[in-house]
């Protein structure tokens, strides 16, 4: 075969699976609150049931939410505990069109016998007034939680501790993952989802084939594990190798499913994983950057309007560089095995604790909401790109 033919079939094949380049990323940075204590979580829902997507964000001592569209902040609870606030979940579970809220308190990581608290929310009829704290079983280092839909009518509290009870040095029993079903009564009943996990930070509710209620991605000491309803029980199965912090699930440019994570705990590496049938989805991790310094946000959307996801990472220690921020990655083939680095949302002005991603304008556009530990703020990057 001719050379020019060799280097024209080459060309033929790279194009089949290279991606035109990407737009420019454009978000505009907006402050809503810039005296926060820690700004520990957030959580995006309409609150007031005008159908805007408002704010939920839990602070050390008290619980508020910002208010769709001039973003005045309203408080829901002072400080329920002696310690930290740590997390909070708000979706509208009863469907009217008004969200139900939850507060996970008594933040101590450190002691894995009696911190820990959950609360769940009574609303007042004029919800920009404090609302009534209910609390709920007690488990030791309560970190995460999320409404999770167990089928399309019902919702239950998902609630993950960091540590398993009494443990030490992240060794011992398993963590109890508990759920907390709605009920007429102040006092929730709770059922165990699984308690084989140790040192899990995070998990993201997520969509899965063949399930009518979601299935959840747990990011854990022992790698990210999937667990799916089955009868009465959660199936857990292992999607990956290495211990993670953060999990999300994203969509690749050839429409096949990946699992972004930040490696380990707290740590430096924003790898991909896409989706593998014969084995660990890790076995096709790429790493994409390892210069974050306690990564601690992590997102998956079409930030950019191409019809697959990109991925954003925010950490909240000053790197290498000395710098905070979030960056913006994109696949540069079809099949996730390349990225690069598009865009720096943020140029060191967010310490970040925890991000949401939301069309908060309702202009088809995914929105980010951060809020920053060390930076103490509250800030939205409206997505304005063409």
């Amino acid at each position: 075969m001719p050379r020019s033919h060799a280097l024209l079939l080459l060309s033929s094949c790279v194009s089949l699976h290279a991606l035109p380049e990407a737009p420019p990323a454009a978000f505009r940075a907006q402050t809503l609150d810039a005296k926060l204590g820690i700004g520990y979580g957030l959580s995006i829902a309409d609150i007031d049931g005008d159908g805007k997507q408002d704010i939920v964000l839990v602070d050390a001592k008290e619980t508020v939410w910002y208010q769709n569209p001039d973003w005045t902040k309203h408080q829901m609870t002072g400080s329920l505990t002696k310690l930290d606030h740590v997390c909070v979940a708000a979706c509208d579970i009863d469907h009217d069109k008004k969200a139900e809220v939850a507060i996970g308190a008594e933040w101590n990581p450190g002691d894995t016998k009696n911190s820990g608290a959950v609360f769940t929310l009574t609303a007042p009829d004029d919800r920009t007034k404090a609302w009534t704290a209910h609390e709920q079983h007690r488990e030791p280092t309560v970190h995460r939680m999320h409404w999770v839909k167990e089928s399309p009518d019902h919702h239950f509290l998902a609630v993950l501790p960091l540590h398993g009870c009494n443990n030490v040095n992240t060794e011992g029993d398993g963590i109890r993952f508990l759920g907390y079903r709605p009920s007429a009564d102040k006092e929730w009943p709770t059922f165990l989802i699984n308690d084989q996990f140790h040192l899990a930070h995070n998990f993201d509710p997520v969509t899965w084939p063949g399930d009518t209620g979601d299935a959840l991605l747990v990011a854990c000491k022992e790698g990210v594990h999937l667990l799916e309803k089955s009868d009465n029980a959660w199936k857990p199965t292992r999607l990956t190798e290495k211990g993670a912090g953060e999990v999300r699930l994203g969509k690749l440019p050839s429409g096949q499913r990946m699992i972004a994570t930040i490696e380990p705990f707290h740590g430096n590496t924003l790898a991909i994983n896409p989706e593998n049938k014969d084995g660990l989805w890790s076995a096709k991790r790429v790493v994409l950057d390892e210069s974050l310094a306690e990564g601690h946000a992590l997102a998956a959307a079409d930030f950019l309007g191409l019809g697959y996801d990109q991925v954003i990472a925010g950490w909240r220690k000053a790197n290498a560089e000395n710098k905070v921020g979030i960056r913006l990655y994109i696949p540069t083939s079809d099949d996730g095995s390349t990225w690069k680095q598009h865009a720096v949302i943020d140029d060191n002005t967010m310490a970040c604790e925890d991000f949401k991603i939301a069309d908060l304008n309702a202009d088809g556009k995914p929105d980010i909401i951060a809020a920053g530990r060390a930076t103490k703020n509250l800030i939205v990057y409206w997505n304005e790109r063409k």
